[in-house]
């Protein structure tokens, strides 16, 4: 277990909370981390680029012009890639570029980027996003005090607070995402990763 400060939305520390190791520190597994961030971007293409081939492109298959005595190579359609308007040789098709992770991989690789934010002091417990106005002026003034370059919000599955949700939709380079939606890309790309102190438990339960 790891002891681990608590703040209000105002970074004042108001207690501690203890962290289980075996998802807040476990070990450092850079490859899977990269290997996990692939498998996202894999699965959000959308790979739908695609070229005619020759049965698909408009044209006949009667012969353009005659065989001999034209003085040009033998043809026996116009849908060939080397006529104007035909098909297009090798060219790309629809595909799915996913491919798939098992659960233990995906459960390690959030736990390796949680503890990764961890050593880096850049994860922090906030002890409830209650706020009492909807105003992006009055939430930027209170997490500013966090000097961070980026921030990612996670709050529990039972919902977040309407306030915050409207205060923190214009403030640039800040997002908020349920606890359920956490993943390795936005853990790792997010400076600083603010965590509901309810969502905790939530998190703890999914991955071990």
């Amino acid at each position: 277990m790891m002891k681990k400060n608590i703040f209000t939305l105002n970074n004042k520390s108001i207690g501690d909370i203890t962290l289980d190791v075996k998802v807040f520190g476990v070990k450092i597994f850079p490859d899977l981390i990269h290997q996990y961030i692939r498998y996202q971007n894999a699965k959000s293409r959308q790979g739908s680029h695609k070229t005619k081939s020759r049965s698909e492109v408009s044209g006949r298959s009667k012969k353009p012009f005659s065989q001999k005595g034209t003085g040009n190579a033998r043809q026996g359609s116009n849908k060939p890639p080397n006529f104007r308007g035909g098909a297009v040789a090798m060219g790309p098709l629809n595909r799915d570029y996913s491919f798939n992770l098992n659960k233990k991989e995906k459960k390690l690789a959030l736990k390796t980027a949680l503890s990764v934010k961890i050593s880096e002091d850049k994860l922090i417990i906030i002890d409830s996003f209650e706020i009492n106005s909807f105003k992006t002026k009055d939430l930027i003034k209170d997490i500013k005090q966090f000097d961070y370059k980026s921030a990612l919000f996670i709050y529990s599955q039972e919902g977040i607070n309407k306030n915050f949700k409207l205060a923190s939709s214009n403030i640039p380079k800040v997002s908020v995402l349920n606890q359920k939606g956490i993943n390795v890309k936005d853990l790792i790309t997010y400076d600083k990763i603010f965590i509901e102190k309810k969502s905790i438990n939530e998190i703890v339960e999914r991955l071990l």
